[in-house]
């Protein structure tokens, strides 16, 4: 009988086993594919063209537009237009930033003035999550320059043996009278405060380099810790043990047809699945933004190949010059929640149906004829303070929303505290005075209603028919 019972007992055992590994492994092959990659960059000309744009890849060639190809983030400082953004993450993940050129073509500066007088500043944004970014900030790296005119397409890289960032950006120093642009580096550890600008990549004579990029290579492939590629008449490759050490030339990409004057802007992307890596690069003289130029060894200039046809899609907005970041997932899911491809919405009065709800000069009304329609165009975002409630981002303001303060609206940048979060979010219920429209009600004031009086955007009670009317809006593209 105890033979029997120990032979039950082996049965039922594995039978467990079998369903325990079943109920630990499933779980891991459904989470087994990898996160994917986040690209910041810009996407043309123009005050809304130049500012922060995020762009989504599963696989590092199929991108898709974030935010249903909006903008994600605005410079309201400088020049007021970015461009050339870097997207930099601190070594244990903590925080983030982006370090942008602060620059806005055709927005009241030309090319010539951005050259010889232009913003000795860079725009940085900083996030302790990748999805709430604080409000933008100049950091003077040009200034100390002797006649440094400009600063343009900065980046930065974690340097170990000194454990702070080298920052690192191109400053036009004549030369003979002659436009020059050299890149420049400072060590920084908050991107707030730099050390004294010195010179990092001078090339000979007249020569000039503007763009350049650093890839930190892994152990046993090539012969360096890190390569970087550089815009400078070619794409020129270059070698070295050390960020700040001695630079060895690799060579250029000449071999597959490709230049400085063809190409700039080089980005790299490390495959997370395999020891493969793209270099992409601005077609900026044929005006067709990013491509991908793949590679198995970096410092090789012989191993790198042009794409096939139809093997990468860059999405519906072009990429220019960027960066781009290997997510976490749960960086990935931060990102994605954040950015969903929301419908841009507009807010039309019940009793003045020629009217709709606009920002002006960060107070909001409702008015005829918004010039320019961005003014009036929101997305209905979920609620910043919980599901089943909805918040109001503007189009031309991302990070900024809707919200109440004093019983009175204006549109305020999301500071990414509780109060904000309650202030700026509302209840979508029938319309007040026609069930087929909508009325907005306070979150943190459920006594109240987002209404219009005497055109100006007010939280009141409704008591009244006109009130109610007041309170009631169609949301309408």
């Amino acid at each position: 009988m105890s033979a029997l019972r120990a032979r039950l007992s082996a049965i039922l055992l594995a039978v467990c086993l079998l369903f325990t590994g079943q109920a630990l492994t499933t779980p891991e092959r459904a989470a087994a594919a990898d996160p994917g990659y986040l690209m910041t960059h810009f996407i043309g000309e123009g005050a809304t063209g130049q500012q922060i744009y995020f762009s989504h890849s599963a696989d590092g060639l199929n991108w898709s537009d974030l935010n249903g190809g909006g903008m994600a983030l605005r410079s309201t400082v400088g020049t007021r237009g970015v461009r050339d953004p870097a997207l930099v993450r601190s070594p244990d993940g903590s925080k983030y930033w982006i370090i942008a050129t602060d620059l806005c073509i055709d927005c009241g500066q030309s090319w010539s003035d951005s050259i010889n007088n232009g913003s000795r500043n860079l725009v940085v944004w900083e996030s302790t999550d990748l999805v709430t970014w604080s409000q933008p900030w100049l950091l003077n790296v040009a200034g100390a320059i002797p006649d440094g005119r400009n600063a343009w397409a900065p980046e930065a890289i974690w340097n170990p043996a000194t454990n702070d960032y080298v920052l690192y950006w191109a400053t036009n120093k004549p030369l003979n009278g002659a436009t020059k642009h050299r890149i420049y580096y400072a060590r920084t550890s908050d991107f707030r405060s730099i050390t004294t600008p010195q010179v990092y990549i001078e090339r000979p004579g007249t020569q000039e380099i503007i763009d350049t990029q650093i890839v930190e290579m892994p152990s046993g492939v090539g012969n360096y810790r890190y390569v970087r590629a550089s815009g400078d008449g070619q794409i020129t490759l270059e070698g070295s043990n050390s960020i700040l050490g001695t630079w060895t030339n690799l060579g250029n990409l000449s071999g597959i047809g490709l230049t400085g004057s063809q190409v700039e802007g080089p980005m790299w992307l490390k495959f997370r699945d395999r020891n493969e890596w793209t270099l992409y690069l601005d077609q900026y003289a044929t005006s067709r933004g990013y491509m991908p130029v793949t590679t198995t060894n970096p410092s090789a200039s012989g191993t790198y190949k042009l794409p096939a046809s139809g093997s990468y899609n860059l999405g519906g907005t072009k990429k220019r010059h960027g960066s781009i970041l290997n997510l976490t997932a749960a960086e990935e899911s931060r990102v994605q929640a954040r950015w969903p491809n929301t419908t841009v919405n507009r807010l039309q009065s019940y009793n003045f149906q020629d009217r709709y709800v606009r920002h002006a000069n960060m107070d909001v009304r409702i008015d005829p004829n918004v010039s320019p329609a961005a003014d009036s165009q929101f997305r209905l975002r979920t609620g910043l303070a919980g599901s089943g409630t909805v918040s109001f981002e503007s189009v031309n303001f991302p990070g900024y929303f809707l919200r109440h303060s004093g019983y009175d609206f204006q549109l305020a940048y999301n500071d990414g505290t509780t109060q904000f979060a309650a202030d700026a979010t509302f209840r979508k219920v029938a319309g007040l005075a026609d069930a087929s429209w909508s009325s907005f009600q306070s979150y943190n004031h459920p006594d109240r209603y987002i209404r219009h009086y005497a055109y100006q955007l007010r939280l009141d009670p409704i008591t009244t028919a006109t009130g109610r009317g007041d309170a009631t809006f169609r949301v309408t593209s």
